[in-house]
């Protein structure tokens, strides 16, 4: 059985929950999967990261084809013209396209990944060059693939909804989280972590990128309200996007700057579980969400939630985040404030059973579901090496 995978849209550190999803789903995929041979087609961007990633598995070769991905123009062109020809030359049983485009033509079946349906609902998130260009691309890979994969029931009813795909050809597998977000970190590490950015106890987390669907400045605001009565920092961990204006606005609403604290650059995978497990409480402001990892990463790190109902963050967080009725800085500032105040057992009650339900999301259900999706596409049983979830 050869699994092909199609990663020419990955380049490292550039596409968000997107380079989470491939990595840990591929990494639990050929656990999994050990007779099964997987051959991904890479970029010259992350070429060396996959062949580093997997070098020790004899079931895993990268096939490079020798481009920048960064190039997007580019990218485009060889997924529609050069990776069809690559493919029908290593002759997989089924191509998978993790990152929500595909080639229009196939020698072999084809099943797509699109996590969400963002641009839909909130197009001043791209151009509008962009956003046709997109709805053009993914159109065609739901139309032309035997499968469309995403990843939560929200997103699938977004999917059939679009007319994207119909009931019978959506399938959702949920995500994983990465189970080291539940392994305390000793204090030493945590503490000389947090010198080195010079950051200081408490604080309120936030890890997201600066679009305009996820209203950070609504945090800032909200942040703003109740700056006097908590002795809290505001920690904002993701890049500068379009909503960069809205955030700055926001900025000014502060009463002290120097209790905000940004990292837009990225951080090291190691740092950001300590900021996780070093948090006094996680806040999500975002209006859409195909599925809303970083909450369950907070979870499973102990850390309190305070989130939104939209999207899929009802689904995902299962009645064990703080949730707001309505997204506005009164409404956050007020869970912000009560989660601050509850007390030690109150907050380790909540905290345990959040924990608890964290634990479910695994990468290795995850794949094996991806997995059942590949079996009715191929009519192949494909074995694994774990009981079934």
């Amino acid at each position: 059985m050869k699994i092909g995978v199609n990663t020419l849209f990955f380049v490292p550190g550039d596409v968000g929950g997107t380079e989470t999803y491939l990595r840990e789903t591929l990494v639990a995929a050929v656990s999994e999967y050990p007779a099964v041979e997987f051959i991904l087609f890479t970029n010259i961007e992350n070429n060396s990261l996959f062949t580093e990633l997997f070098a020790d598995k004899d079931n895993v070769r990268c096939v490079c084809l020798h481009f920048r991905a960064a190039i997007r123009p580019l990218r485009i062109l060889l997924e529609q013209f050069l990776l069809p020809l690559t493919v029908k030359k290593h002759c997989p049983d089924i191509l998978w396209s993790p990152g929500y485009t595909a080639p229009f033509f196939s020698s072999c079946p084809q099943v797509v990944t699109v996590c969400d349906l963002q641009y839909k609902r909130f197009p001043e998130d791209m151009s509008r060059l962009e956003r046709a260009t997109l709805d053009f691309l993914v159109r065609g890979a739901c139309r032309q693939c035997d499968a469309v994969l995403t990843i939560s029931e929200f997103s699938r009813q977004e999917l059939i909804a679009f007319n994207f795909a119909d009931n019978r050809k959506a399938f959702t597998h949920l995500l994983g989280v990465d189970s080291s977000f539940g392994v305390s970190i000793a204090e030493d590490e945590k503490q000389q972590c947090l010198q080195k950015f010079s950051l200081t106890k408490p604080y309120i987390l936030c890890v997201a990128h600066s679009y305009p669907h996820k209203k950070l400045e609504v945090l800032i605001e909200a942040f703003a309200q109740i700056e006097e009565d908590i002795p809290h920092n505001l920690v904002v961990v993701g890049r500068q996007r379009r909503g960069e204006h809205f955030l700055n606005l926001a900025l000014k609403s502060l009463k002290n700057k120097g209790r905000y604290v940004r990292f837009n650059e990225g951080l090291p995978y190691r740092t950001l579980q300590i900021f996780f497990q070093s948090a006094d409480m996680f806040v999500l402001p975002s209006a859409y969400e195909g599925f809303g990892l970083p909450i369950i990463e907070a979870m499973l790190a102990g850390v309190p939630v305070v989130t939104t109902q939209e999207g899929a963050l009802k689904e995902v967080s299962g009645g064990y985040a703080f949730c707001v009725d309505r997204i506005s800085s009164q409404d956050f500032a007020e869970q912000m404030l009560k989660v601050s105040l509850l007390s030690t057992e109150e907050r380790g009650t909540k905290v345990l059973a959040a924990k608890q339900w964290a634990k479910s999301f695994t990468w290795q259900k995850s794949a094996q579901n991806m997995f059942d999706v590949f079996n009715k596409v191929i009519n192949k049983p494909i074995e694994t090496t774990t009981k079934k979830y």
